[in-house]
């Protein structure tokens, strides 16, 4: 399997030393985004991107950048889709390992995504990236690389190579982050060095004789590892479900791409406003505005008419980095079937700032 993935990529640089036009993409939180690097060309992305363009000058590259900060694989699963593979990538590189927690929920949910991106078209080459807190060496590699080394997929770990040498004194942690998480342009260079490492090494191998006929071959996705509920999770957005409003409002305004994130939400304002979807599925996320810009309102979830088991949504961040797109869990396999979902506005007055922004329902 992990010849066949390599395969992909070889067959990938084939076409781009024959000078074809492909695409490179990328899905991931706030580091692929480029968050704290100068501009628009020091991410780690642009970077990698770059080495394509500058390795295979007679071919046309295209950059698609699906990073969006403060998410997870949870949200990535969802939004694959449309943020990335629409664009019909050649290439994925993919990286929740800081935004992810080490656990076993996120262990499902990455291996619904990369099960998503490598069923997506049979000659994807897809690359996963492990990103680090430096001030503390916390990632979800651990579980990420057990669900990649399962179906083949290379990965590259910045907890292994950069973060090592910055521990043992090469680099200051300042030379590298001014938060401990995002680097600057130093640290963005030193992460896109080491998936140009790999991406090296698999290039020094165009030419060999066999690998073309292990990518006609194939071998197919092995079964999961998990439960593997999200692999075809859905985001219910005002696009394609049509919820029953009492009192919320559906915001109509269009959206400028996948950074300008609170539009086309519902908009709860005063306490008793209602909003309540019918969805057929075994797992339930609700994604909601949580704002610096306080006092915001506080809503309550209901499922299936459980109120003594209601989830409190509560709009106000207690961070300060900036508003978030915040995803709570209600149902985790659970029975699968037709469930009922309402949110109220519980608590709200004159004071507050902004209203309550409900952005989706995540189902699956």
């Amino acid at each position: 399997m992990e010849k066949q993935q390599e395969s992909k990529l070889l067959a990938c640089m084939e076409r781009a030393e024959k000078g074809e036009e492909l695409t490179i993409g990328f899905l991931g939180g706030s580091i692929t985004q480029g968050s704290l690097a100068s501009s628009d060309t020091k991410p780690y992305a642009y970077l990698v991107y770059q080495w394509w363009c500058d390795a295979f000058p007679k071919a046309q590259f295209h950059y698609v950048n699906g990073g969006i900060g403060g998410t997870n694989s949870h949200f990535g699963v969802s939004r694959a889709v449309e943020d990335v593979l629409m664009y019909q990538p050649d290439v994925v590189f993919v990286d929740f390992s800081v935004n992810d927690d080490p656990e076993e929920f996120f262990r499902e949910t990455f291996e619904g995504l990369l099960r998503r991106l490598l069923s997506w078209k049979n000659t994807l080459p897809v690359i996963v990236l492990n990103n680090v807190y430096y001030d503390s060496g916390k990632n979800a590699q651990k579980y990420h690389n057990e669900v990649a080394k399962h179906y083949g997929v290379p990965y590259v770990s910045i907890f292994d190579t950069v973060y090592q040498r910055m521990a043992a004194g090469e680099y200051t942690r300042e030379e590298l982050t001014p938060d401990g998480l995002h680097p600057n342009d130093k640290g963005h260079a030193l992460v896109a060095a080491e998936l140009i490492r790999y991406l090296g090494q698999v290039k020094q191998k165009l030419g060999d004789t066999g690998l073309g006929s292990l990518l006609e071959k194939g071998e197919g996705i092995p079964d999961p590892l998990t439960e593997n509920a999200y692999q075809r999770a859905k985001r219910l957005t005002i696009r394609n479900c049509c919820p029953e409003l009492e009192g919320f409002q559906a915001d109509a305004r269009e959206k400028m791409g996948h950074l300008d994130f609170f539009k086309n939400g519902w908009i709860g304002k005063k306490e008793g406003d209602k909003i309540s979807f019918e969805a057929e599925c075994s797992c339930i996320a609700v994604q909601y505005r949580k704002t610096i810009q306080k006092p915001s309102p506080v809503a309550r979830l209901i499922l299936d008419g459980d109120r003594d088991h209601a989830v409190t949504l509560d709009g106000n961040f207690e961070e300060d980095w900036g508003d978030c797109l915040y995803l709570e869990t209600v149902l985790h396999h659970g029975e699968f079937k037709k469930h009922c979902i309402e949110i109220e506005i519980v608590r709200a007055d004159e004071e507050d700032k902004v209203p309550f922004y409900l952005l989706s329902l995540i189902v699956a």
